[in-house]
């Protein structure tokens, strides 16, 4: 359990950093290097207490040990020095084993002020490594704060579902377990952990010999394609007691160096995004495919030993997903491997992902043994799911994982089970799932109507409509008439609303599909599933052919019940059971008359549609604030104006060779253009090359200089640029850098370069002539710190989105199961 004490110095150790080291992933780095740091000398120092030798702080290396980097006469830029030089050279120590080694290879100080420096290390010494399983809690606490790696679609998996996880997994002390994609190690700690809990008697001693210990340390395994991954893994193996813990640099998806290698248990939350041009795999798949999850859960699958077992958690795409790769995966999966599947709720990965999520349970000797899948559904897992995850009441894990250790013991055994007494499973025969050849494993396509537990009765939406559904018109579409607007797919939003822009008429007027207040469209393909509820607007409007019209009874239900529920997970997972592949995804009238949904009294529709519509509207007032907010500069009478060559060095991109380019992250970070612009700093790459041209470092302005010209972005670490992009590195003495990226981003739009061209661009010289306003650096100071606190004010509307969409869906949970 993590003491109040560790969670504030580490609290403390970020703040000092987050000056000089903005990124929480270099946070976490800089603060795991600094603990292993003082550990090793900690070590060396209750050595000499016993009467031993130093071994890490010895011979040469003895200049850096923590006392004399500590020692109150040295000054600060000796210090900063000293440390800088220690942990470059630490990989050279002959003491140091090889875990710490590869804990410290390539580690670096990125930044060169002595009194965040010594700031830093005091708050260091207070820890000591007198108790490694608390350190490693508060490690797991500092893991929390990086939500740097979401972009690359690997989420840090929560605690409490990785322990649930690999307790219905249940890996014993003998067994071999793996996690290809292990990250920071959460999974084989927490399998560590169980196995101990497993092995101790009624007296509360562990029962597991020297030798079981041994073999366990040497049983459990790890690969990661990232390095500093690795790194963190190892230094959070470490601190949960593993001398030498297992950890490898490696690519699961593109090496075959360990494709021999098996395992009794593998546990895994893989990556779920596939970089551009997808996964480029050798050719010893069973499911060919590019996308990153097909292949990891096909290398889970057959990287098990026979009798093997498996939780992994999975993106919805991999549950219902009809191409090719995926329905042969979930046909593979059926035959030979799948137990259960465990529906996880939408906001389990929050903050750093809403993204829909599984599990699924592969057992071998189950896979075997019975013709049936179990399918559990969790609706709360003992936290809200908006950004802050906060611990409410509602929690069914407990429930769920009894009923499915149950179902488990029971089909190992051969025995049949019913399902009938169970509140959280569904089990469905496997010639069920495969009769129509796509092998879906979403349980609302099977669900019957009296499985679905909730006090209201279920309906169809068939059910409560006054006529057959409609589809629209289809109409070439005119000019703007004023009279009759044409609503296409194009013209709903997300949300649900009817965008205002750029309406357009038909051009052919057919009154049998105008709208009337209360009608609901869904759209039938394209972008399949999406609903909008049509109110008293003035006009008339008239609705295009890829959209159906339902127009809802008001004797039954209310109109804006109905499309609120539309806007449900519960509604979603049925179109995503329904969903249809070919040139488009399409859903047509008749299975969206199908969808059902419990249908309370229309008075408590009625103060639920008022619930929701409350905090809608306090979301529309946010969104409106952090849709209309962009950071600007206003210029003032007086101001010196100036060309950016006068106040900044420009930097034009160079292409590397093509050859150079990869996917998988080795070389340098490398940008060509076009690279996530508009928005405020610069993300994840999706390429990388080994042979680097021209950087921007961190902190530069970097510009695109082909079409579009001129959107900008702040670079948080030094990056490769190509052609597309030039660097702007500000003369500090001169021009505040954030000031004159603020300056640039109000400029967007009206910087046009060289447009006579094939295309729009803008060369060295021609950024350098681009105009700017330069006040005084105290007044540039003052305009940054107003506009980083109007961002503070847009980021508290952002928050406010998030509350309020959480209780949204807290509302409609009252009703939905």
């Amino acid at each position: 359990m993590l003491d109040s004490d560790t969670k504030r110095r580490i609290d403390t150790a970020r703040d000092i950093l987050v000056g000089k080291v903005p990124d929480p992933k270099s946070q976490v780095d800089q603060i795991t290097i600094a603990l292993i740091y003082k550990f090793m000398d900690d070590i060396d120092a209750q050595s000499e207490e016993w009467g031993g030798d130093r071994t890490f702080f010895a011979g040469e290396f003895s200049r850096y040990g923590w006392a004399k980097l500590m020692s109150p006469g040295l000054g600060g830029h000796e210090r900063l020095n000293l440390y800088a030089e220690s942990i470059s050279r630490m990989g050279e120590n002959p003491g140091v084993p090889p875990l710490f080694r590869a804990i410290f290879d390539n580690a670096f100080l990125p930044y060169r002020d002595p009194e965040t420096l010594t700031a830093f290390l005091k708050i260091i010494d207070q820890f000591n490594y007198d108790h490694s399983e608390r350190l490693g809690d508060s490690f797991e606490y500092l893991l929390q704060v990086m939500g740097a790696q979401g972009d690359a679609g690997q989420f840090r998996t929560p605690r409490h579902i990785i322990d649930f996880i690999v307790r219905i997994v249940d890996p014993q002390k003998h067994e071999t377990i793996l996690d290809p994609a292990c990250g920071t190690a959460g999974f084989l700690i927490s399998a560590y952990k169980h196995i101990r809990a497993a092995n101790i008697d009624e007296h509360g001693i562990l029962t597991l010999t020297p030798d079981d210990i041994k073999r366990l340390f040497a049983n459990i395994t790890g690969y990661d394609i990232s390095p500093d991954m690795v790194r963190l893994s190892l230094a959070n193996m470490y601190l949960h007691g593993f001398p030498d813990p297992h950890v490898y640099e490696y690519d699961t998806l593109t090496s075959e160096e360990r494709w021999n290698e098996r395992a009794d248990v593998i546990l895994a939350n893989p990556p779920f995004m596939s970089p551009k041009g997808g996964i480029r795999p050798h050719n010893r798949f069973g499911v060919q495919s590019k996308r990153s999850e097909v292949l990891f859960v096909d290398y889970i699958a057959e990287h098990l030993t026979p009798g093997g077992r498996a939780g992994v958690i999975v993106p919805e795409g991999v549950i219902f997903q009809s191409q090719r790769a995926y329905t042969q995966l979930r046909k593979m999966l059926i035959e030979e491997y799948l137990a259960a599947v465990v529906s996880l709720p939408a906001g389990v990965f929050n903050p750093y992902s809403g993204v829909k999520t599984s599990i699924l349970l592969l057992d071998t000797a189950i896979a075997r043994k019975t013709d049936r899948i179990a399918f559990f559904k969790v609706e709360n897992d003992g936290f809200d799911l908006g950004a802050q995850r906060r611990p409410i009441d509602a929690n069914d894990l407990p429930s769920v994982e009894a009923e499915l250790a149950a179902y488990l013991r029971a089909a190992r055994a051969g025995e049949p089970m019913d399902d009938t007494h169970l509140e959280h499973c569904m089990i469905v025969d496997k010639q069920r799932i495969a009769a129509d050849g796509e092998h879906n494993l979403s349980a609302e396509r099977y669900r019957d109507g009296e499985r679905n537990k909730t006090k209201y009765e279920w309906v169809k939406l068939g059910d409560i409509i006054l006529s057959d559904p409609q589809y629209g018109s289809v109409a070439r579409k005119v000019p703007y008439d004023g009279k009759v607007r044409y609503v296409r797919i194009t013209d709903l939003t997300n949300q649900g609303d009817l965008k205002p822009e750029n309406p357009v008429s038909p051009s052919v007027i057919q009154p049998e599909h105008f709208l009337e207040p209360g009608d609901l469209l869904i759209a039938r393909s394209g972008s399949v599933g999406r609903t909008y509820l049509h109110g008293s607007l003035p006009g008339t409007y008239q609705y295009a052919g890829y959209l159906i019209r339902f127009r809802i009874d008001p004797s039954k239900a209310l109109p804006e019940y109905v499309f609120h529920i539309s806007q449900s997970d519960s509604w979603r997972e049925q179109i995503a059971s329904n969903s249809k592949t070919g040139t488009l995804t399409n859903i047509n009238a008749k299975q969206y008359a199908s969808f059902r949904f419990p249908l309370p009294p229309l008075a408590v529709q009625r103060e639920i549609v008022e619930e929701v519509e409350g905090y809608q509207r306090v979301i529309d007032g946010a969104r409106a604030v952090v849709e209309s907010w962009r950071p600007r500069v206003w210029v003032e009478p007086g101001w010196e104006v100036v060309r950016v060559g006068e106040v900044s060095d420009v930097i034009p991109g160079q292409s590397p060779p093509g050859k150079s380019y990869n996917t998988i992250g080795e070389g340098e970070p490398f940008y060509q253009g076009k690279a996530r612009f508009g928005e405020m700093y610069i993300g994840n790459p999706n390429k990388w090359t080994t042979d680097p041209q021209r950087f921007a470092n961190e902190g530069d302005i970097v510009m695109s200089v082909r079409a579009p010209v001129g959107p900008v972005n702040l670079t948080s670490s030094r990056i490769c640029i190509g052609r597309g992009l030039a660097a702007i590195r500000p003369k500090k003495d001169l021009v505040m850098t954030k000031f004159l990226f603020y300056t640039l981003y109000s400029l967007e739009g009206s910087i046009t370069g060289n447009t006579g061209a094939t295309f729009a661009s803008i060369s060295k010289d021609g950024i350098e002539k681009i105009k700017i306003p330069l006040p005084q650096l105290h007044v540039q100071e003052r305009i940054v710190s107003g506009i980083e606190n109007e961002q503070e004010w847009v980021s508290g509307n952002m928050r406010l989105i998030e509350r309020m969409s959480d209780r949204i869906w807290s509302v409609l949970a009252r009703v939905l199961p």
